[in-house]
């Protein structure tokens, strides 16, 4: 029987801290690289105090993401950030190219600028993408493996209680956040990943140690078989990409050990790519770009329900006098929602038309408003005061 050559061990310093380079076997056969904190004792123990291994010395951790022109080491600091496994090469990829396709259908160019940019400029603020579908065999979560796959340790799968644990060594510094079966109903949970998507520093915290700032570039895939609800998306929102998922037709049972072998030939594709869009925001995509139905949705549902009663009355009256506005005050929908069984009051009217709409009651006359009748009948009333003008344009928008 051949005996196995012993791959010499490898130890480091950071700082003040000693850590032993390993090999973590995974199930599948493959190994992960890994760093554990060590102890001199241990070492002495191992190899005598004369007998010491080479010991690499760094002052200590910098995050410095790239996937082109990767570096290890930046002047004295050892680079956090992994490296992809593949080298891009020449080659077919008819299963990732159909994989796509199924997810991002008449997006298909825009998917593939997403993982283009990722690939190529991982700096670079993304929007949130949310794929949703109530049915089950969709490829949700086939596409966060898949995104796996590609950037390996610099991905990582999180759930929604880690959104709000304070607690946030393990995901803070990564390239993607994954979450699979999203529900966050809270909005201080939307703001939270809202305002990660657009911040370019962040402090990370991890347990027992101080927190400290660093360089954020993290983007966040989400999924979830909710489609009306999973996250709270105001209707002025343009920072996520929501798309629905249909049902696969044939299921692949060998799709990710396939798509896993094209990868190198995708990484090609992509580094070679001209871009269909260009950096028109802060996360590069104009967010007219992005609209779906999907999207409208979430919004639609998560809009205040007086703020919707009083959007359908006005298009209701414009609808019948065939005009494209209307004359009110905040006022003249107390009675009109209160009908609905919904409780209400003058200063949440008020802020819904001033505040949510933008609009201001700059003019003082007389104007019309109209009551809709229990028959259908319009019932002009001839009012006087502060009034502003709502538009049907203004309308169609906050009813999606």
């Amino acid at each position: 029987m051949k005996e196995e050559t012993k791959i010499p061990e490898k130890f480091i310093r950071v700082g003040t801290v000693l850590y032993k380079m390993v090999r973590r076997p995974l199930i599948s056969g493959d190994t992960i690289d890994e760093k554990i904190i060590w102890s001199y004792e241990v070492l002495r123990q191992d190899y005598g105090k004369n007998n010491l291994p080479e010991i690499e010395k760094y002052d200590g951790f910098c995050i410095i993401p790239n996937h082109i022109n990767y570096k290890n080491v930046h002047g004295t600091y050892l680079n956090q950030y992994e490296p992809i496994n593949y080298e891009p090469c020449v080659g077919d990829f008819i299963n990732i190219t159909m994989f796509m396709e199924h997810i991002f259908e008449e997006h298909i160019e825009l998917g593939y600028d997403y993982l283009q940019i990722l690939y190529t400029q991982p700096t670079q603020m993304l929007p949130i993408l949310l794929l949703v579908s109530s049915e089950r065999g969709t490829g949700k979560t086939t596409f966060l493996r898949f995104l796996k796959m590609i950037f390996g340790k610099n991905a990582t799968f999180n759930t929604n209680d880690d959104f709000k644990s304070q607690f946030n060594a393990d995901w803070a510094n990564r390239l993607l956040v994954l979450v699979d079966e999203l529900l966050l109903d809270k909005m201080e949970d939307t703001e939270k990943i809202k305002n990660l998507s657009t911040a370019g520093d962040y402090k990370i915290e991890a347990k027992g140690k101080d927190r400290r700032e660093i360089e954020f570039f993290a983007k966040f895939v989400l999924c979830s078989n909710n489609e009306k609800n999973p996250i709270i998306i105001p209707k002025e929102e343009i920072r996520f990409w929501v798309r629905k998922i249909s049902t696969i037709k044939q299921d692949n049972i060998s799709l990710r050990e396939q798509m896993a072998k094209e990868i190198p030939h995708f990484l090609y594709f992509l580094l070679h790519r001209e871009l269909s869009t260009r950096n028109e925001s802060r996360m590069w995509f104009n967010p007219a770009l992005l609209q779906t139905k999907a999207l409208s949705k979430i919004k639609k549902y998560n809009t205040n329900k007086t703020e919707i009663e009083i959007a359908v009355y006005c298009s209701d009256v414009m609808e019948r006098l065939n005009q494209n506005k209307l004359l009110c005050c905040p006022k003249d929908f107390l009675d009109v929602i209160r009908d609905t069984g919904l409780k209400t009051d003058i200063t949440q009217i008020r802020n819904i038309l001033k505040d949510s709409w933008g609009l201001n009651s700059e003019r003082n006359g007389d104007y019309t408003f109209y009551f809709i009748a229990t028959e259908g009948e319009l019932l002009p009333m001839k009012r006087k005061g502060r009034y502003i003008e709502v538009t049907r344009e203004l309308v169609d928008k906050i009813l999606l």
